[in-house]
């Protein structure tokens, strides 16, 4: 059971090799007539939600480059975690060390370009306006620690959210094997329900990584 289960977060494959980290090149494939050559819907789509993400940062960020990147970011986790629901795909955003080297790097190359460019704001970042004096200490070790994990939340929050999702709709899948017409018509419309809340939850999740580390790349300048 247990094995079963988890099955679909397990990246290696019948020959044990690990070659289901390499679905997300199935995405070339599978958008090439509807989305490159085409002006499908899918393309209106998709140019749709790229205009209000770029709405959206234009606020917070002024810098094209670094809004290119957010969006290719959001682009990436969001095809990861749609394939995730594709039949013999399993998820790749439930694992740490695929969010952690998202999250991990550019945590990183933001904090050093800020203590190397900006380093009288990161200290007075580090202390909130109209801190008590005696508590100045302890504020300035609660927002150290506080910026510190920040990258191991946002990979956190994405696998938490991701794994949740999945075993939902797997323990929903596994009660069908013994039922009768009736109860396994109701089943059905409930997993149709849940996928359609897990199709949400993909595009969700990719908005808030993006949008978090957005506003933590708006803290260096």
């Amino acid at each position: 059971m247990m094995m079963n289960l988890f099955s679909s977060f397990d990246p290696s494959t019948s020959n044990n090799l690990s070659l289901n980290w390499y679905s997300i090149i199935m995405c070339i494939l599978f958008l090439p007539l509807s989305f490159w050559l085409l002006p499908s819907r899918i393309n209106f789509l998709w140019i749709y939600i790229n205009l209000t993400l770029n709405k959206e940062m234009k606020t917070i960020i002024n810098m094209n480059s670094l809004m290119l990147m957010m969006i290719s970011l959001f682009t990436s986790i969001f095809l990861m975690n749609m394939l995730a629901l594709m039949p013999y795909f399993f998820s790749m955003t439930s694992h740490l060390i695929l969010t952690l080297s998202f999250s991990l790097p550019m945590w990183m190359s933001f904090m050093i370009y800020g203590w190397m460019n900006n380093y009288i704001y990161m200290f007075a970042h580090l202390v909130p306006m109209n801190t008590p004096m005696i508590l100045i200490p302890f504020m300035i070790c609660i927002e150290t620690i506080s910026n510190i994990i920040r990258p191991m939340t946002l990979a956190i929050r994405l696998t938490a959210n991701m794994i949740a999702g999945h075993l939902i709709l797997t323990l929903i899948g596994n009660l069908s094997s013994n039922l009768n017409f009736l109860p396994l018509s109701l089943l059905i419309i409930v997993q149709l329900i849940f996928m359609s809340l897990e199709l949400m939850v993909c595009m969700i999740q990719a908005y808030v990584f993006t949008t978090l580390m957005t506003l933590y790349s708006s803290e260096i300048y």
